[in-house]
């Protein structure tokens, strides 16, 4: 994870720290003309220590350079062993958060490339500044298993000016940075036995206590045993992550993440086979919950959150469910299974139904890579969300608006539920696809026959989870959606 410093400017340029700072990043917008977005003194400042006029520099460049959102102008200088090597003019255009995420991610991805040590200068404005330093740091994130030497982590720089913001920033990029990490972790690594582990190290912080169950300790859980127990070599875990401030119990905000380190489809086998490529991210909403918790404890919020993690391989195997197979979830519910590749709904309906029984959630949310369905008409950039709750809605819609993690309210349509019913269960778990559309839907409807009268939200996360492409502040592959939604969610309770 990159790391970002702060200091007073002078300081970061005459003093120790000079010699760590390669470029400067200015911001710049395009009122009526070019102009850098930073106060008179500031930049009358920059101008006296690298004796340039930072005017007159733009005016060089001419019509080639428009200030347009995310453009980066990179002025040399040189002759003066005391001055960094590039100043980057970055165009923010009108200054809207979406704006300052594009470029924000820019010029991250300019640092990783150049492996350059950056002192950035923000939009003044506090909420500004967060925008910019978060889809920065994440624009310039990358995993690798390749051998040989990695890539020079970035370093970031930012004035004193920005301190206040600084901490809130570096939570929400190392809990989405973590998430990734997770998530791009192959599966023959990342097992539920590894996961749970990696979880138990999180242990450390104050407030934060672990639970696994395994074996016998499952024997409730028939959702996550019957997908689970096809793998004999990597058999499922139940995780419990709880965060606990000591100042305050409540509101208690209670995340059920899916984690499938690996689905195969079981017996009902995905096809094309090229599908399962991305499948070792099917455990990203198990990976969202841990680090918002994680999160929640770092920012020391007065908000008590748990995290259930529902972890489990759907291989394919000789103790793999089957269709019409019937399951008894946790607290009794019995469900006839009709596609073993709908799994995810099985593994959260015993967290939900545990959560319900022993937790006593204010907020009841799910979080998972549940559906292609919600991709059809959401496409990559939002993720489907689930509530009969409008006030809770609305207030999601305008957080991931500002966060740039977005959603969109679904309905849960009641007419559609006669496609559950079964003839020899409870419930089926999912519709027949050849007789019933809505699969987003359905799934919904599913899960909500487990949460109880909990104020419940679920959040299909299957398309903005994966990016196929670098694109703004996601890499290609595992984007770790949904850590800075519900992190700066759990700010306004």
């Amino acid at each position: 994870m990159p790391k970002i410093s702060s200091a007073d400017f002078s300081a970061l340029i005459s003093g120790k720290k000079k010699k760590e700072i390669t470029h400067l990043a200015l911001p710049v917008t395009n009122n009526d003309g070019i102009e850098i977005a930073v106060s008179q003194s500031l930049k009358r400042e920059i101008e006296k220590t690298f004796k340039i006029s930072l005017t007159d520099e733009l005016a060089k460049v001419g019509p080639a350079f428009t200030g347009k959102v995310a453009e980066i102008l990179e002025i040399p200088l040189l002759g003066d062993e005391k001055k960094v090597s590039r100043i980057y003019c970055v165009g923010i255009g009108e200054r809207s958060p979406q704006d300052l995420r594009k470029a924000g991610a820019a010029l991250g991805r300019k640092v990783k490339a150049s492996n350059a040590q950056l002192l950035t200068l923000c939009p003044s404005d506090e909420s500004n500044a967060l925008t910019h330093l978060v889809a920065m740091a994440l624009g310039s994130y990358s995993w690798s298993e390749k051998s040989g030497p990695q890539p020079e982590t970035p370093s970031f720089f930012i004035s004193d000016s920005y301190r206040r913001v600084l901490k809130k920033a570096e939570v929400l990029i190392s809990g989405t940075w973590c998430t990734r990490d997770l998530v791009h972790t192959p599966a023959n690594i990342a097992t539920p036995e590894w996961i749970s582990g990696q979880a138990k190290r999180f242990g450390k912080i104050p407030n934060v206590s672990i639970k696994v169950l395994s074996g016998q300790g499952l024997r409730e859980f028939g959702g996550l045993k019957a997908v689970g127990n096809s793998s004999t070599v990597h058999p499922p875990r139940f995780v419990r992550v709880s965060y606990q401030p000591k100042a305050r119990t409540s509101p208690h905000v209670v995340l059920v993440g899916k984690g499938i380190t690996f689905d195969t489809g079981g017996v009902s086998l995905k096809r094309p086979y090229d599908v399962m490529m991305g499948m070792k991210s099917d455990m990203s909403g198990a990976a969202a919950a841990l680090m918002t918790v994680v999160s929640a404890a770092e920012l020391k919020l007065p908000v008590r959150v748990t995290a259930l993690l529902m972890l489990a391989e759907n291989a394919l195997s000789g103790t793999s469910q089957r269709p019409s197979d019937v399951i008894k979830h946790y607290g009794g519910t019995t469900v006839e299974v009709i596609n073993t590749d709908a799994e995810g709904r099985l593994v959260l309906a015993d967290g939900l139904a545990y959560a319900d029984k022993h937790l006593d959630p204010d907020y009841l949310i799910d979080i998972a890579t549940l559906t292609g369905a919600a991709t059809l008409g959401l496409s990559r950039y939002y993720g489907a969300m689930y509530t009969r709750d409008e006030k809770l809605a609305k207030n999601l819609n305008r957080v991931g608006d500002f966060i740039g993690e977005r959603v969109w309210h679904m309905p849960l349509v009641d007419d559609y539920s006669i496609a559950l019913e079964s003839d020899v269960a409870d419930f089926n778990h999912t519709a027949d696809k050849f007789a019933f559309q809505g699969g987003s839907i359905t799934a919904a409807l599913f899960l909500e026959k487990f949460v109880g009268k909990r104020r419940w939200v679920h959040l299909d996360i299957a398309g903005p989870a994966r990016s196929e492409n670098d694109a703004g502040e996601n890499p290609k592959g595992g984007t770790g959606f949904g850590v800075r939604l519900l992190t700066e969610w759990l700010t306004t309770l």
